[in-house]
C-alpha cells in the first residue's frame, strides 16, 4: 500500500512517499481502508521529535492520528464491526498511521461515522474531539451556568471545544484574530477577545474553567483568571505528575516531567485553583457519544483546506503556520 512515512525526526525533515506492506491484522483489529485523515498540530510536533521522550517511535513509521473510512476486514476476535461499515477513530498511541491507505486498528479505538458527515468531515472529529472530551466532560465536569474560557477558538480544537460547552450549558469566553469574529460567535462563543490587541486577564475573572492550548505565558496569566477552586486543563503541557505515573516513560523522564510543571503547579497552588495536563487517549465508546451530538446536530465539523494524498507533507506545512480555521484534511481515497 502507499503511505508516507519519517525516516528520521527533524523539523526539516519531510514525510516519503513510499510502497510497504499492508497492516498485519489482530485478533480485535479492524482494517479500514482510509478515505481521509486530518492533520494535527501533534503530528507536527512528533515529527520535529519533541515526543521523542514521552512517545519513542522508532523511524521509519507512518504519522497520522485521525481517520475516516470503510472497514475491509477484522480480525477473528471483533464482535463491534463488519466489512463493508463506515467508521472513524483515533488510533491509540503506537498505532498511529493515517497518512496511508490503510490501517489496523483495535476495535475498542473505533466509532461507526456519524451518517450526517463526509468522510472529510467525519476525519475531522476524533482527536480534537476526544480531547475536548476528556478535558470539559472527564476532567472540569463542566456544567450549565458556569464559565469557560477556551484559548484560540478558532482552532481545530478550539471550534469543537466552543460547540461543546455551550451545549453543556457555559458562558463561553474565547481568543481569536479580528477576523475570526464571526466564525467563533455562530459556534455559540459570547465574549470574544481579539488576542493581538487585548489582554484577557484584564476582561476575564472568576472562571470556572480554562482549556489551554497555548504558550507558558498565556498558561499563567491563565490561573489569574480563574475562581478559587476553579480548574486550568492544558493540553500544551507541562506535564503534571499524574500524567508522569501513568506514562511508560524511563522513571528519569517521569522525574523530569514532575520537575517541568512544579513551578506552574506551586502557583496554581497559592492561587487556591488546580492545574491538570491532558494528553488524550483514543476511545471508541466515546467518540460513539460524539457521534450523537454530531447526528442531532450539536456539533458541527469546521474544516478549513482539503488536500489531496500526494500533498501530504504540503498540509502539515500549512497547519504549522497556525492560520487553519479548524480543520486540515488530506484525501485519501
Amino acid at each position: 500500500m502507499k503511505a508516507f512515512i519519517i525516516n528520521r525526526y527533524g523539523k526539516k525533515e519531510k514525510l516519503r512517499a513510499a510502497d510497504i506492506p499492508a497492516p498485519v491484522l489482530g485478533e480485535r483489529d479492524v482494517l479500514v481502508q482510509i478515505h481521509a485523515a486530518s492533520v494535527n498540530l501533534l503530528d507536527s510536533k512528533i515529527k520535529n521529535g519533541e515526543f521523542k521522550l514521552i512517545l519513542p517511535y522508532k523511524p521509519p513509521f507512518i504519522l497520522g492520528h485521525d481517520i475516516a473510512g470503510i472497514v475491509v476486514k477484522v480480525g477473528p476476535g471483533v464482535t463491534r464491526f463488519k466489512p463493508g461499515d463506515p467508521v472513524y477513530a483515533r488510533p491509540a498511541d503506537h498505532r498511529i498511521g493515517a497518512f496511508a491507505e490503510q490501517i489496523a486498528i483495535h476495535e475498542n479505538d473505533v466509532a461507526l461515522k456519524p451518517k450526517t458527515l463526509s468522510m472529510e468531515e467525519a476525519a475531522s472529529i476524533p482527536l480534537v474531539g476526544l480531547t475536548v472530551w476528556q478535558a470539559l466532560v472527564e476532567k472540569a465536569n463542566l456544567t450549565k451556568g458556569q464559565k469557560v474560557f477556551i484559548q484560540a477558538g478558532s482552532g481545530g480544537v478550539g471550534t469543537f471545544a466552543i460547540q461543546l460547552a455551550k451545549h453543556l450549558g457555559a458562558t463561553v469566553a474565547t481568543t481569536t484574530s479580528a477576523g475570526n469574529f464571526d466564525l467563533v460567535k455562530s459556534l455559540g462563543a459570547d465574549i470574544v477577545i481579539d488576542y493581538r490587541k487585548d489582554d484577557f486577564e484584564k476582561i476575564l475573572n472568576d472562571y470556572d474553567v480554562v482549556l489551554n492550548s497555548q504558550d507558558a505565558k498565556t498558561l499563567e496569566k491563565s490561573l489569574r483568571i480563574l475562581k478559587p477552586g476553579g480548574k486550568l486543563i492544558s493540553i500544551s503541557g507541562p506535564p503534571d505528575p499524574a500524567f508522569a505515573q501513568k506514562s511508560s516513560a524511563p522513571w528519569f523522564v517521569k522525574l523530569a516531567m514532575r520537575l517541568l510543571s512544579a513551578g506552574i503547579r506551586k502557583k496554581a497552588k497559592q492561587l487556591h485553583v488546580n492545574y491538570s495536563f491532558l494528553f488524550m487517549r483514543a476511545e471508541g465508546n466515546q467518540l460513539g457519544q460524539i457521534t450523537s451530538l454530531i447526528e442531532a446536530g450539536v456539533i458541527k465539523p469546521v474544516l478549513d483546506k482539503v488536500f489531496p494524498f500526494s500533498q501530504t507533507n504540503e498540509a502539515i506545512e500549512y497547519v504549522e503556520t497556525g492560520r487553519a480555521k479548524g480543520k486540515v484534511i488530506i484525501k485519501i481515497q
